[in-house]
């Protein structure tokens, strides 16, 4: 549990460059890793975003790899890797029909805080992402997630200054672009 994020991206690692190395029980374990992922994220409707990721990277790689058929890429029946593709379409599905509630509770939410609190907490999110879908919650937060000074804190907590001098971004008014930069830097 505590170690959550290590398995999609541990998946998505092998999702992109190693499935074709792996003997057909670590692919068939693959998968039934992968489908206690997807039922844990289904349970707990959290980390919805990161698994519907590596659900589509493996997907665009499996339709690859299946396309190359002829080549013997697959260990295994392609009629087995078909159904796989299935089971991550489906899986897709009910994750992409996931409508979050919220809580009948009544107290102070996030939007309640301080605003020098709110930017105190975006800044410690590891994920640019996160901030983007932050700000779509509400007019307030996509305010807050637009804030220049907040995504520079974010650039120079992930990249070192060389990689930030290689990548300077102008916005229109002549200041430099830090969203726009963080999103090139972390490609």
């Amino acid at each position: 549990p505590g170690n959550f994020y290590f398995y999609p991206q541990l998946l998505e690692l092998i999702a992109k460059s190693q499935l074709t190395s792996l003997s057909g029980i670590a692919q068939k374990n693959f998968m039934n890793i992968l489908e206690k992922v997807v039922l844990k994220v289904l349970e707990d409707q959290q980390n919805i975003r990161l698994i519907r990721e590596l659900l589509q990277t493996l997907y665009t790689s499996l339709c690859t790899l299946v396309q190359r058929v002829g080549k013997s890429v697959l260990v295994g029946n392609i009629n087995m890797w078909v159904y796989r593709m299935e089971t991550i379409l489906h899986w897709q599905q009910q994750l992409n029909s996931i409508q979050i509630t919220r809580p009948a509770f009544k107290g102070l939410t996030f939007t309640d805080l301080p605003v020098c609190l709110q930017l105190n907490i975006m800044q410690r999110l590891s994920d640019g992402r996160d901030l983007v879908s932050l700000g779509q919650a509400a007019p307030d937060l996509h305010v807050l997630s637009e804030d220049r000074l907040l995504w520079k804190r974010l650039c120079q907590y992930h990249f070192s200054e060389r990689q930030i001098r290689k990548r300077l971004i102008l916005s229109d008014k002549g200041q430099l672009d830090w969203k726009k930069m963080y999103f090139k830097l972390i490609r």
